[in-house]
Formats: structure tokens, C-alpha cells, sequence
């Protein structure tokens, strides 16, 4: 019988992808010597086909934009956590030949504020409304015990977060984006959006903003989190998500109890040292 020894992430684009070093440096660091992780350059037309044709030697896989919900229809089952956001970023091929699906990146969240010592808030804002934003709202839902603003661009995009919020049962409200600097009033506010979207609120804070998680890890830190850290805010970055989503990732492949999260982390800040 062929040992389940191999994983790796997919997506596209895939090359800026620090899952490799991540798990790599897992693996290094218990001594797995005879797991290997690589990364493969696939689309969703190539899905499908790519999945079909993996041995049994594989453990595993990382799903990265944009094959998150693509993957769904393919797998055998799929878990609560991965249905609520729609979302998966995490497969684990079984012995039997079944295919099951999580998301590490909502537990990913919270594991990362647990760290930080924010364990429960009042309220949340959350800026952005994309699939990082759903992991977000998801997360929230578990720590969070009154109300949620969503800072959106669109009507449809604010009608969504809604939604999501009614499914998780979460109060969700949702207000215009040009008024994302109020977000920072809040306790917490997790940021979603991509590279430079929110730099303009840096310059319109509130005077004790709350804590910040900027998923964001490349550039760092962003002219946000500058500001908040300046003002003595609580600050995360995409690094932080990037290694809590990943280390449950590793145990849920190699069947190790406890992933070796600074071992990972340091590789992490070793990678993005050196740009």
C-alpha cells in the first residue's frame, strides 16, 4: 500500500504562493523527511483533470484563488465550516478514496486574534467584501457577540454580506465604503481588500482606533497598519493568517496533532525578508 507522502497548492497565479516554504519548513522541522509539497499553476478549466490523475501517494491538497468553490462538486464531502463561506481551501484524500474538503482559513482567523489575546468583542467592522471577507464575517460569527459592519462598494456586494450574516447568525450591517475610516472606531476590524484599497483611511482615524488584522502580508505594513500601530492598535497581518490556516492544513495532512507553528512562521518571515 503507497504511503500518502505528497501535497501542494494550487491556484493561478501560483508563483508568489509561500504555502512551500511553509509546509516545507513543517516538515523540516519534525523530520518528515520523505514528505514532499510543491506548487502547480492550474485554472479552473484545468481542475477537474489535474485532481482526476493525482496518485495515491498524495496526502493533501492547498487550494488558493481562483479554485476555492470550484473545487466543491468535486469532492465526496465537504465541511460545515467550508459550506457556510462556500469555500474551500483545504482537501485531505483518505485511505477509502474519498475526497473531503475544509477551510482552515476561518479557524485560520481566530487562532491567529486567540494568539494575540482578543479571544471576544462587542462589536466588529470587517472592510471588503470578497471571499477573504466571507472567512472573515465566519470567523467574527465565533467571537463576536453583537453587531458586525461590513464597508462595501456595491449594493449586491452589500445584499451578500447580509445574507452570509443571516446563514452564520451574525447581525450584519453594511455601510458605504467612503466611510471605511470609521470602521477603526471599532474594537476589531479585519481588512480584506487588496494592496493600497484602504491607504486613504490612514489619514482619518479615529483617535484610539481598535485592533487591526490586515490580511495583507506583501507590501508590510500597509499605510493602514502604520497608522494603527503608531497609535498603539493591536496589529496582525497576512502572515499571521497565512501560517495559523496553514498549520491546520499540515495536521489535517500528515495526521500530526500539533503543527510546528513557529517553526513555520519563521520560514514565513525568512521568505518575505528576503522579497
Amino acid at each position: 500500500m503507497t504511503t500518502h507522502h505528497r501535497a501542494a497548492v494550487l491556484g493561478s497565479p501560483i508563483a508568489h504562493s509561500l504555502s512551500p516554504v511553509l509546509h516545507r519548513a513543517g516538515y523540516a522541522a519534525l523530520g518528515l523527511d520523505e514528505w514532499r509539497y510543491d506548487r502547480f499553476e492550474v485554472d479552473e478549466a484545468q481542475l477537474a483533470a489535474f485532481v482526476a490523475g493525482l496518485g495515491p501517494e498524495w496526502a493533501g491538497l492547498s487550494l488558493t484563488m481562483p479554485l476555492k468553490r470550484a473545487i466543491i462538486p468535486l469532492l465526496d464531502e465537504v465541511s460545515g465550516t467550508a459550506l457556510s463561506v462556500d469555500a474551500v481551501n483545504t482537501v485531505v484524500f483518505h485511505a477509502d478514496g474519498r475526497r473531503s474538503g475544509d477551510n482552515t482559513d476561518v479557524p485560520g482567523l481566530v487562532n491567529a486574534l486567540r494568539e494575540r489575546g482578543i479571544e471576544r468583542v462587542e462589536t466588529a467592522s470587517v472592510l471588503g467584501a470578497g471571499a477573504t471577507a466571507s472567512s472573515a464575517l465566519a470567523a467574527l460569527a465565533q467571537i463576536c457577540t453583537g453587531e458586525v459592519t461590513t464597508y462595501v462598494r456595491s449594493a449586491e456586494r452589500a445584499a451578500e454580506m447580509r445574507a452570509l450574516g443571516e446563514r452564520l447568525q451574525l447581525t450584519v450591517r453594511t455601510a458605504d465604503w467612503e466611510r471605511g475610516a470609521e470602521a477603526l472606531a471599532a474594537p476589531l476590524t479585519i481588512s480584506t481588500t487588496p494592496a493600497g484599497a484602504a491607504d486613504s483611511f490612514a489619514w482619518a482615524l479615529p483617535e484610539r482606533p481598535g485592533a487591526l488584522f490586515d490580511v495583507l502580508y506583501h507590501p508590510w505594513p500597509t499605510k493602514l497598519v502604520a497608522a494603527c500601530a503608531e497609535r498603539g492598535s493591536t496589529v496582525l497581518g497576512g502572515l499571521d493568517l497565512l501560517v495559523h490556516q496553514a498549520v491546520l492544513q499540515f495536521e489535517q495532512f500528515t495526521g500530526v496533532a500539533t503543527g510546528p507553528l513557529d517553526a513555520m512562521r519563521a520560514a514565513g518571515e525568512a521568505a518575505l525578508a528576503e522579497g
